[in-house]
């Protein structure tokens, strides 16, 4: 298992997984949270770098088409993370993420769209669904993955939120619509704040820094290393934007991993200069008969 860089004082969460699949045996690392199997309805995962087919500056568990990687790589490497999640391929929909709060509602017409099939639709950085069975998937070299499950009206919810869907208050968002859509309270909802770059390795410029001490105080940034310069803890930032839209302190899981940091084991824009791939987060409901077998 691959030697994790954690935060100071971290929570020791999300957990390192292991699984060999295919008939050759490959090795997948990933990681997952405690507190979302709890709720006994999902599958879920936020995959490594570790495990995939693709080479150089993506090697290997690259999950983007667009970055320049060869197309059969990434569909390998998609068809391993899904013998992983027990599904298939063609049951994942992907976001569109260009820095937005967009949430699409995710129906079973969706299924394969932005993998196995055209999207349809653009500027969406948020998926949720209550069909069991769909897998919802977003990308990540950096920003922050954010998780949703509601046990109660047995709904999901995943959303990406870079600088500007932080500011934009995603999570937020995400908890509105949610609602909006299935009746979820937010006081049931059990969330996770995923691997993404720290406050330490985060500078922004003056004006990034004001507009985040102006929407959420001064606790989120810190003087930087150079005059006109700070530090963004973005983790902190969603944590406290869920305790603002109503989710439990005890239903918050937050990261204390840094890709920036781990750049060998996880893709990070900034380390790599941007010679680098995606990671994906992925979500789904069980169907009934997952569930009886768990």
């Amino acid at each position: 298992m691959y030697q994790i860089v954690r935060a100071v004082n971290g929570s020791g969460v999300p957990c390192q997984n292991r699984i060999q699949v295919g008939e050759e045996g490959a090795e997948i690392e990933y990681l997952t949270f405690p507190g979302l199997d709890r709720s006994g309805i999902v599958k879920h995962l936020f995959t490594t770098r570790m495990g995939g087919v693709s080479g150089g500056e993506f090697s290997t568990m690259n999950l983007s088409f667009t970055r320049g990687d060869e197309t059969e790589a990434v569909k390998a490497n998609y068809r391993r993370i899904a013998e992983t999640l027990g599904c298939s391929v063609s049951d994942m929909v992907a976001s569109h993420q260009t820095h937005t709060t967009n949430i699409r509602r995710v129906t079973a017409e969706d299924k394969g769209k932005g993998i196995t099939r055209d999207r349809g639709y653009e500027d969406v950085d948020g998926l949720m669904t209550d069909v069991p069975g769909i897998v919802l998937v977003t990308y990540y070299a950096d920003c922050v993955p954010l998780f949703f499950v509601d046990p109660i009206h047995r709904c999901i919810g995943l959303a990406h939120s870079g600088w500007r869907g932080t500011l934009g208050r995603m999570g937020a968002c995400m908890v509105k619509a949610m609602g909006a859509a299935f009746g979820s309270r937010p006081e049931d909802l059990c969330t996770a704040i995923g691997p993404s770059i720290c406050r330490d390795c985060y500078e922004v410029s003056q004006d990034v820094a004001l507009q985040f001490r102006d929407e959420l105080g001064v606790k989120v940034v810190s003087s930087g290393r150079a005059p006109g310069k700070y530090q963004l803890d973005l983790w902190l930032a969603n944590q406290e934007i869920l305790l603002q839209a109503g989710v439990l302190p005890q239903n918050i899981e937050v990261t204390d991993i840094c890709t920036c940091h781990n750049s060998k084991y996880l893709f990070s824009h900034r380390a790599s200069g941007g010679k680098r791939g995606n990671m994906g987060a992925f979500l789904m409901l069980k169907c009934d008969e997952q569930e009886r077998n768990l």
